[in-house]
């Protein structure tokens, strides 16, 4: 009996001894703190500044000779465009967490994280601040659980990479080592109209969240549009939120009428009473990514995969929107990864990511017809006016003379800085 129980402990503690043992392995892990400013100390930085080079490339605005290039997360660049084989960067305008901009008149609009600042662009050399609008843009969204200072604006993250040991059959270990304000930032929250005068309100591009219609300006979040009454340029005045749902992306201006992009679909919204826009049709598809625009005619939809889209749908869609209350499918283009997108005339310009710059005659919509393909460029937004086409890329601004559709040639590009 002595033996047999000496025997057992032998064994418990053998077994013991070597679940301690337990091979290890080392695993790295990216850690992000938080900067965080005061209020007041980023409304204090919005400001013009001497140009900079361009680093990543976001939003797209133009209004007269002036292109309005979104720095992501930092400010706009303003870019004089009286000669297109020549552009010359002007001045650029610090904004921290800015992603959206719309122009006009001499008057900007610009989210500033959470709040829209109204800047006097008199003179784009020295910018002037008109006012700020409280939580107009709510949703920045974080993952693992985060929850920011609401009393302070993020920034900026730091970051930290840790190498710990784990158990090699894959044990889970929290990365975030305790750390209560570390996190990862899932993401911020947030076309051509040829009846826009190029002296007026100016022109966004297909991937905008702000849009102007006369005297209103039209912004979208995640699942509301906002209204602003901006008859004082200088002072605009919230005048209605609508909720859309979730996953709104994109919000493009036509003759009246509001065309809202989703995840999920396509709204389109009547303006006649310009202060409460009303919903007069929708288009369901499958869940992706999804700008439009659109004519008299036809709307012009491309949806694509993406990670925060969470769908593997790449193709462009025609809707029949003659009948507004009810949008039907005319026909469906298979693309690679499409995104912003233009149309001048008969003349179709998307932006097929990686696959470069695609030019399409669109004068028969059962029957759109490639004419040029412009490739080594990864592309995100495009502007088709007055015979050039702005195209934002990975790596520049680029800009084409497409007068002769079968002829069309390179202007000028703008280069980022890597």
């Amino acid at each position: 009996m002595k033996k047999f129980t000496s025997l057992f402990l032998l064994l418990s503690l053998s077994i013991l001894y070597s679940s301690c043992l337990k091979d290890k392995c080392q695993r790295t892990y990216s850690m992000f703190r938080p900067v965080y400013r005061t209020t007041a100390e980023v409304r204090a930085s919005i400001k013009s500044n001497a140009a900079r080079a361009l680093e990543r490339p976001g939003k797209l605005f133009i209004r007269g000779k002036y292109i309005f290039l979104n720095e992501i997360d930092k400010g706009i660049h303003v870019i004089d465009n009286s000669n297109p084989s020549a552009p010359k960067s002007v001045s650029f305008i610090d904004i921290p967490g800015n992603i959206d901009v719309a122009v006009k008149g001499n008057t900007l609009y610009a989210d500033s994280y959470t709040d829209m600042v109204t800047l006097d662009i008199t003179d784009p050399l020295k910018v002037i601040t008109k006012k700020f609008t409280d939580d107009a843009f709510p949703f920045r969204r974080y993952s693992n659980g985060f929850v920011a200072d609401t009393s302070l604006i993020i920034v900026d993250w730091v970051r930290k990479d840790t190498t710990v040991l784990v158990d090699c059959d894959g044990g889970v270990i929290n990365f975030f080592g305790g750390c209560a304000s570390c996190s990862f930032v899932l993401e911020s929250s947030q076309g051509m109209n040829k009846d826009a005068s190029p002296f007026g309100a100016g022109v966004g591009g297909s991937m905008a969240r702000f849009a102007l219609m006369d005297d209103y300006l039209y912004t979208v979040t995640d699942n509301l549009l906002n209204v602003f009454n901006i008859t004082t340029a200088t002072d605009p005045q919230f005048s209605k939120k609508l909720n859309l749902g979730w996953n709104i992306e994109t919000i493009y201006p036509f003759k009246g009428r509001l065309f809202i992009g989703s995840n999920t679909g396509m709204f389109i919204y009547e303006t006649s009473n310009p202060a409460t826009p009303t919903k007069v049709g929708t288009f369901a598809h499958a869940r992706t990514c999804d700008p439009v625009i659109a004519d008299d005619k036809y709307a012009y939809v491309t949806l694509r995969s993406g990670t925060t889209c969470q769908g593997f749908t790449n193709q462009m869609d025609v809707l029949n929107i003659e009948n507004i209350n009810s949008p039907v499918l005319v026909k469906s283009y298979p693309l690679t990864n499409p995104h912003g997108l233009s149309k001048d005339g008969n003349t179709l310009f998307v932006c097929d990511g990686a696959e470069g710059l695609k030019i399409y005659n669109a004068t028969n919509v059962t029957d759109i017809r490639l004419l040029k393909q412009i490739r080594n460029l990864d592309t995100y937004d495009v502007i088709a006016f007055n015979q050039v086409a702005l195209v934002v890329t990975k790596d520049g601004l680029y800009q084409f003379d497409y007068s002769k559709l079968d002829d069309i040639r390179l202007l000028s590009k703008i280069n980022f800085e890597k």
